[in-house]
């Protein structure tokens, strides 16, 4: 297989304080990507590297062949992305969630309304399209996320958190449509998760970061294998110590950063 997700020497620094330091990896298309750390060790600054919303200070991003620095308009159509918080319109419905975001993308309007038709079917949320969002369950705010990211036929789906929060059924349920999507469609999956169980049973490969930098890399079996435990949770806890974590990054530099450059427009 190809790699569709190419990361080389990628550093990002807030003043004195450095957020990733010279991480370097690669993801093959079709693959279900975990990317596990813990609290303030870069996971979250990364995905917004490669998803537009931060600039490196070095380094290269690549998706499917598109440098991410050089031509981010480009870059965003290769991906979808689920955020850690939600960005739903509450006083919206299901629908108009779906055909806003249809817009934003200059989707044809034919080919929007069967997509999102599709989509809403998929999540199960049909039924419940004209209902106002501010209604919905979080599981069921999840389900219309997941769709409204894949609108566009991304051939990258990038998840932040995508189960925080949510009650085993609904983990196992947004899971079960991530995978139908990985094998129908061979879309690549790139997912954070403070849930290391679900990271064993889904990812085919996970990089382990903390401090910056990577310290584990490869399937679940070979991080077991190579720090001699029985569990994902016990190597991770092995690779990362049991020490609670803050954020050593203020999100406010990064919030800072990320409304410049909508402003901008750079």
């Amino acid at each position: 297989m190809e790699d569709i997700i190419t990361v080389r020497h990628l550093t990002k620094k807030y003043r004195e304080v450095t957020a990733v330091n010279d991480v370097s990896f690669a993801v093959q298309e079709g693959e279900i990507f975990g990317f596990l750390g813990p609290n303030g060790a870069g996971k979250s600054t990364t995905i917004k590297m490669l998803t537009t919303l931060l600039l490196p200070t070095s380094g290269e991003l690549w998706l499917a062949g598109t440098d991410v620095v050089k031509h981010q308009s480009e870059a965003r159509k290769v991906f979808g992305i689920v955020f850690q918080d939600p960005s739903l319109d509450g006083d919206l419905t299901a629908l108009e969630n779906l055909q806003l975001h249809a817009v934003l993308y200059g989707l044809d309007r034919r080919k929007a309304a069967l997509r999102t038709e599709e989509l809403l079917k998929l999540v199960e949320l049909w039924e419940r399209k004209d209902s106002l969002v501010k209604t919905f369950s979080g599981g069921m705010k999840r389900r219309l996320e997941i769709a409204r990211g894949l609108l566009h036929h991304p051939r990258i789906l990038f998840l932040d958190e995508p189960t925080l929060g949510l009650d085993a059924q609904t983990r196992n349920l947004l899971w079960n449509y991530i995978g139908k999507l990985n094998r129908e469609e061979g879309m690549t999956i790139f997912f954070t998760t403070h849930y290391l169980g679900e990271a064993e049973a889904v990812a085919h490969r996970i990089a382990i970061i903390d401090h910056g930098r990577i310290v584990a890399f490869g399937t679940a079996e070979e991080l077991k294998n190579q720090t001699r435990t029985d569990s994902l949770e016990q190597a991770y806890l092995q690779l990362t110590g049991t020490a609670v974590r803050d954020e050593t990054v203020s999100s406010a530099d990064s919030k800072r950063e990320m409304i410049r450059r909508v402003i901008t427009n750079r």
